[in-house]
């Protein structure tokens, strides 16, 4: 491929180093520095004028790091004449922050979006939103892409007659309810109810799960508040078996250990969007590679082709 260059901040090199592979091009180097006053300088260390240029960097902590940092990216692209400037950011932290529900609070999601577009992006290629509709906070393109269909891939190797797909609330179970379809699985829902950032109670299970082999589904596990306290609620309803996936393996303040010592969840399944450290693994972590699938959608973009043509794929798999 031709007249693209691709740049990884310092949030997910190895991920950046994949999308290249499959891509069949180099990553180009990325010098980030700091100044005695404590402020980034970054330096993109490669021709970008008149180049279809890709930036790829999730928000992972720190979080406020790897923002500015991508921030300098997009700004040193721009500033460099780059033709058209995508940022690749398989994890969007700041989608949580969506919504005014209390008063004088900030909203993150939309500040940051506008922060991109004003440093240089041109269009967003991002991978399973928090909520969907964040991707209407971006003034410019974007391309929202989802791994379902990785996680479907993984979980067809097991006896799929009797599962059900469990979403932790409503608001995900959209999406559960899509996932279900691909496996041809029945779907359910958690009534949930959230306190604080890790406190929350689920009063029932909406679905059949007795008896049945469970998935539990969510975008992302942070701290694992809600999923440890629906396999409390799931436990009362007598499931055969409970495995637990998602698309974002945060896995903060010792979730995946957390979750790993319970005693009915057999398997824990993420994708590579972000890093997990290599002390936090257990026997139980699956993760999944969505690098060939983020390489697919920045070769069609390059190209011009159509990017909604992956999810009609993966849906119809």
């Amino acid at each position: 491929m031709r007249d693209i260059a691709v740049f990884s901040g310092s949030a997910h090199p190895e991920l950046a180093q994949e999308v290249c592979a499959h891509l069949g091009v180099p990553l180009s180097p990325t010098r980030v520095s700091r100044f005695a006053n404590d402020c980034l300088e970054v330096q993109l260390q490669a021709n970008c004028r008149e180049r279809d240029v890709f930036l790829i960097q999730p928000l992972v902590r720190p979080v406020q790091e790897h923002l500015v940092e991508l921030l300098l990216m997009c700004d040193a692209a721009r500033g460099a004449s780059a033709g058209r400037i995508t940022v690749v950011m398989p994890h969007y932290s700041y989608a949580r922050s969506d919504k005014k529900d209390a008063p004088r609070i900030s909203l993150g999601g939309r500040l940051v979006a506008d922060l991109l577009v004003a440093a240089g992006a041109s269009r967003v290629l991002a991978m399973t939103l928090h909520a969907p509709q964040v991707h209407g906070f971006f003034s410019v393109p974007v391309d929202h892409l989802h791994a379902l269909r990785e996680l479907a891939a993984h979980f067809r190797q097991y006896d799929l007659s009797r599962t059900t797909v469990v979403s932790p609330d409503l608001g995900n179970a959209k999406e559960a309810a899509a996932f279900a379809r691909l496996i041809g699985a029945q779907v359910a829902a958690g009534a949930k109810q959230r306190f604080a950032d890790d406190r929350v109670s689920i009063s029932s299970v909406i679905g059949d799960v007795a008896d049945r082999d469970v998935i539990v589904l969510d975008d992302e596990i942070a701290k694992g508040s809600t999923v440890i306290e629906l396999l409390e609620k799931l436990r009362e309803l007598g499931p055969r078996s409970i495995r637990v996936a998602c698309t974002h393996g945060l896995f903060a303040a010792g979730a995946l250990k957390r979750l790993s010592e319970q005693p009915d969840v057999l398997e824990i399944v993420c994708t590579n969007t972000v890093p997990v450290p290599l002390d936090e693994h257990t026997d139980k972590l699956r993760i999944l590679s969505i690098g060939p699938a983020l390489a697919e959608a920045v070769r069609r973009i390059h190209n011009g082709e159509s990017v909604s043509a992956l999810f009609e794929d993966s849906r119809s798999a």
